[in-house]
């Protein structure tokens, strides 16, 4: 795989990762960052699409997709997920829901010159709800999705995923 390769992350490695860890439902906020992904997610006849209004709304429709049997994965920006820090504290660690959160990481660079406040507070909010997390920024990475799925497992707990450079490996 060349170097332009796995500079990004690509959808169908998202959705292959997906695919491997069980997955039965994507919980999320549909948006244009994550076009491509939801192309192939809306092709691939083991998935569900469930899109929320709301990011805090994804949580108690997780949380009732996992109460049901199934096995759902929330997709949300970080922005989102900090509006829904109720809904985290409430639904998912309250009822310790399994649940793999794949965050984009709106305004994160992996220079360390964060010009937007999202970036800023995403790893503060993910710390003050005592939530695990890894960094996701390309294809080689992508076995940690695989890791935050075991973990959630093992734990009972949300897990989540930030997907550095906000998907840009994930528009064509």
């Amino acid at each position: 795989m060349s170097e332009a390769a796995t500079a990004s992350l690509s959808p169908e490695t998202v959705l292959r990762e997906m695919k491997a860890n069980g997955v039965t439902d994507i919980v999320w906020l549909p948006d244009s960052e994550t076009n491509w992904l939801f192309l192939l997610m809306q092709a691939e006849p083991s998935l569900r699409l469930v899109g929320v209004s709301r990011e805090g709304h994804a949580c108690s429709v997780a949380a009732g997709l996992a109460a049901g049997g199934k096995k759902p994965m929330i997709l949300i920006q970080n922005t989102g997920m900090m509006e829904s820090g109720d809904s985290i504290r409430g639904w998912l660690l309250s009822l310790n829901v399994p649940v793999v959160m794949m965050v984009g990481y709106r305004g994160w660079t992996r220079h360390g010159i964060t010009t937007d406040t999202a970036a800023t507070y995403t790893e503060r909010f993910i710390n003050a709800f005592g939530l695990d997390y890894y960094l996701v920024e390309s294809d080689a990475d992508a076995p940690r999705i695989s890791h935050a799925f075991a973990e959630a497992e093992r734990t009972r707990r949300p897990v989540v995923v930030l997907v550095g450079d906000e998907y840009h490996g994930f528009n064509r």
